[in-house]
C-alpha cells in the first residue's frame, strides 16, 4: 500500500509513539553494536524498522534487518526482495533476505512457519553478531494471543501472552497499537505490504483478530487494551510461580520422588513441577499438554492403583508404592 509523501519537521504523534518505544529498547545497546529488525514488510515491522533506523542514528547503534521468505505463498521471493530494497533505501545495513523451508507438523502451518522463522533469525543474528533482534508485535497482537490462550483453556503462562524480552529478542511495540503503526507509516510516507494471509480465516490468529474486533464492537472500545494489560499482570504472576517451581523441583532432587512430598506442594507449583520434570526427562516442551500434567498429578492426588501415564517423548510416569518415577519406554520392535 502506498502512503502519503513523507513530511518533515515535528514528528506525527503516532511516529513519536513508535520511536519512543524503540528508544527504550535501544538503551540496552552500546554505540557501534548492531541491532537487527525482523521485517515482513507489513506496516508494523516497517514502522519499527524506520523508528529503529532513526533512533539508532542518534545513539550510534547500527541497525540492519532480516527479511525471512517462508516460501509458502506464490511470489514470496519477489515480495521479500521488494521489502529488502525499501529497507536499504531507508538506510538500514545490512539487509539480508533469508529463504527457509517450512515443514508443516502436527501443530499446523503457522507454528511450523514460526519455528522456521526464529531459526533463520537466530542464524542471521549469530552470523552478524547482532546484539538484539527487534520484533514488530503490537498491542493488538498481544490481545489476540491472550484470546487464543483463553479459547484453548490454557494456563497463566499462555495467558501471559508474548514476553517483551526473551534472549536476544525484543518486542518494543507491545504498548503500541496496529492503528498507530499504520498512521506512523502514512505520516512518514512509507510503503508497506498487505499480507493476504492476514485475511485467511483458515489461520487461528486471523479468527482471533476478527473476534477481538467483534468484542470491541459489542462491548465498546478498550477490550484489546484490557487483554494486553491482563497479559502484563499475569506474566508477573507466572514468572514468580515458575521461579518457585524451579526451587521446588530442585528440592525434590533426582527421581524417583516421594508421592507425599509432591502432593504437599500447592497445586499451582505442583503442576509446574510436573511439567519441568517431564521436560527434564526428555519430553518436548511444546507437546506437554494440560492433559498430560493432570494425568501425572492424579498419581499423587487421586491414587487408586492406576497404571502408568504415557507422556510425549516415549515417557512412562508410574507409581510404585509411595514413589513415582519417570522412565523412557522401550521402542516397539
Amino acid at each position: 500500500m502506498d502512503a502519503a509523501p513523507r513530511r518533515w519537521g515535528r514528528p506525527d504523534r503516532a511516529v513519536d509513539a513508535v520511536r519512543s518505544a524503540v528508544r527504550a529498547a535501544l538503551t540496552e545497546c552500546h554505540p557501534g553494536e548492531l541491532v537487527l529488525v525482523a521485517c515482513s514488510g507489513g506496516a508494523d515491522s516497517t514502522a519499527l524498522a524506520d523508528a529503529a533506523r532513526y533512533e539508532g542514528t542518534s545513539v550510534g547503534v547500527r541497525v540492519g534487518a532480516g527479511v525471512v521468505d517462508h516460501g509458502i505463498q506464490e511470489g514470496s521471493a519477489r515480495v521479500a526482495d521488494d521489502v529488502a530494497a525499501r529497507l536499504r533505501l531507508l538506510g538500514l545495513d545490512p539487509v539480508v533476505v533469508v529463504s527457509t523451508a517450512v515443514v508443516s507438523s502436527g501443530d499446523g502451518l503457522e507454528a511450523a512457519a514460526r519455528t522456521a522463522r526464529y531459526a533463520a533469525l537466530d542464524d542471521l543474528a549469530a552470523h552478524h553478531g547482532a546484539r538484539l533482534v527487534l520484533l514488530g508485535h503490537t498491542r493488538d497482537d498481544q490481545a489476540e494471543q491472550v484470546l487464543l490462550g483463553l479459547a484453548r483453556g490454557s494456563g497463566a503462562r499462555s495467558l501471559a501472552g508474548m514476553p517483551a524480552a526473551r534472549g536476544r529478542y525484543r518486542r518494543p511495540l507491545l504498548g503500541v497499537t496496529r492503528a498507530q503503526t499504520r498512521a506512523a507509516c502514512a505520516a512518514e510516507g512509507l510503503t508497506w505490504w498487505e499480507d493476504p494471509m492476514n485475511e485467511d480465516t483458515a489461520h487461528a490468529r486471523v479468527r482471533a483478530r476478527r473476534a477481538v474486533a467483534d468484542l470491541e464492537g459489542d462491548l465498546g472500545p478498550g477490550v484489546a487494551a484490557a487483554l494486553a494489560r491482563s497479559a502484563r499482570q499475569l506474566r508477573a504472576d507466572a514468572d514468580l510461580l515458575d521461579t518457585l517451581a524451579v526451587e521446588a523441583t530442585t528440592a525434590l532432587g533426582e527421581g524417583p520422588w516421594s508421592a507425599t512430598e509432591l502432593a504437599a506442594l500447592p497445586e499451582a507449583l505442583r503442576t509446574r513441577a510436573w511439567r519441568r520434570l517431564l521436560v527434564a526427562a526428555g519430553a518436548p516442551a511444546g507437546q506437554v499438554s494440560h492433559r498430560h500434567v493432570e494425568a501425572c498429578d492424579r498419581l499423587v492426588t487421586d491414587w487408586r492403583g492406576q497404571g502408568p501415564v504415557h507422556a510425549p517423548g516415549r515417557l512412562r510416569v508410574g507409581r510404585t508404592g509411595a514413589l513415582v518415577s519417570i522412565d523412557r519406554a522401550a521402542p516397539v520392535e
